[in-house]
């Protein structure tokens, strides 16, 4: 267990460094932090001693290795665009995209795994039959399109059901902030968490779908059914358990794609996460919250996969066995 634990921290680690080293060549290549800061109309004197002020007249070697350093309390430095630090940036945002990725990962889960179980054990019902036509419209509409079809109906059709935009009314925790806490908050998060889990929803449905119509022909199912057992103990107790065993993996994977990719849920609902920071950075060509929302995402990416890969150990003793005869 040790060794596979120290194993997968070494690989994070990799990961993490040649990322902050994709990082960071965003500072070399893709415009003049200087620039950004003085303008144009700066003299070759005020350029020269922000430069040393910031390090850039170092050797390249040098100047990683202090962005590495910096990287790992935090600290990326200044917006471009906004002034304040990035790291404070990132802090006020994070919850918000934290919050959406969350309730509609809960909502893929408590949805979509009831829905595939539904139709591996109810084959050629109706209903079935329904939730595979969904799930197919699920995984090819675009997440915008869907994003702007549900304002057209809930927000604008029926007058205000629920609000097109904004984070709503929030609480705040000793500096972590939650809209989870108030009823406008829930109407707020209501649309852009539907809108980001309905593709994640389909995919868990029809996951599902086939492991358990996979795990429903193995043997021990038919010998469960032999020893007489009803359907209820074979289904929910033998065959849902190890159905979801690939399902906790998929799962924990997709929570990190939800926060990663739900820049483009935030900006068609203005949600006020790190998305919609991202978006705002790009088009100002903000590089350190650039670098800073790169360098995040794959933390987070990071310490997801770590978690499943233990979640996983953990729960299929056939990991186990194997390790334990390799040794």
């Amino acid at each position: 267990m040790f060794a596979f634990i120290l194993q997968r921290l070494i690989q994070a680690v990799v990961v993490m460094v040649t990322v902050a080293f994709v990082a960071f060549m965003l500072f070399q290549y893709v415009g003049d932090p200087v620039v950004f800061l003085l303008g144009q109309d700066a003299t070759p004197e005020q350029v020269r001693e922000l430069r040393a002020d910031l390090g850039l007249d170092q050797p390249f070697v040098v100047q990683f290795w202090h962005f590495l350093a910096n990287a790992v309390q935090g600290e990326f430095g200044l917006s471009l665009r906004q002034g304040a630090k990035v790291s404070t940036l990132i802090a006020e945002r994070l919850p918000a995209t934290l919050e959406l990725a969350l309730v509609a990962a809960g909502l893929a889960v408590l949805v979509g795994v009831p829905m595939g179980v539904y139709a591996a054990l109810k084959r050629g019902s109706f209903l079935s039959q329904l939730f595979m036509t969904v799930s197919l419209l699920g995984v090819s509409l675009p997440t915008f399109l869907i994003g702007i079809l549900l304002i057209l109906v809930f927000s604008v059709q029926l007058q205000g059901m629920f609000p097109s935009f904004g984070r709503g009314e929030v609480v705040d925790l000793g500096g972590w902030t939650t809209g989870l806490l108030t009823a406008k908050g829930w109407l707020h998060i209501t649309l852009p968490a539907v809108t980001l889990a309905i593709f994640q929803l389909t995919l868990i449905m029809r996951l599902v779908r086939a492991e358990m119509l996979e795990v429903l022909r193995t043997d021990y199912i038919k010998f469960a059914r032999a020893r007489g057992l009803s359907n209820r103990a074979v289904h929910f107790g033998h065959a849902l358990k190890n159905t979801l065993v690939p399902v906790l993996t998929i799962v924990g994977l997709q929570l990190g794609g939800l926060i990663a990719f739900a820049i483009i849920t935030e900006t068609v609902f203005q949600w006020p996460g790190m998305g919609l920071l991202f978006i705002q950075a790009v088009t100002f060509a903000d590089i350190p919250v650039m670098a800073a929302y790169l360098c995040l995402i794959a933390l987070i990416f990071v310490v997801i996969n770590l978690i499943v890969d233990l979640l996983y150990f953990a729960v299929d003793p056939r990991l186990r066995v194997g390790k334990s005869a390799g040794h």
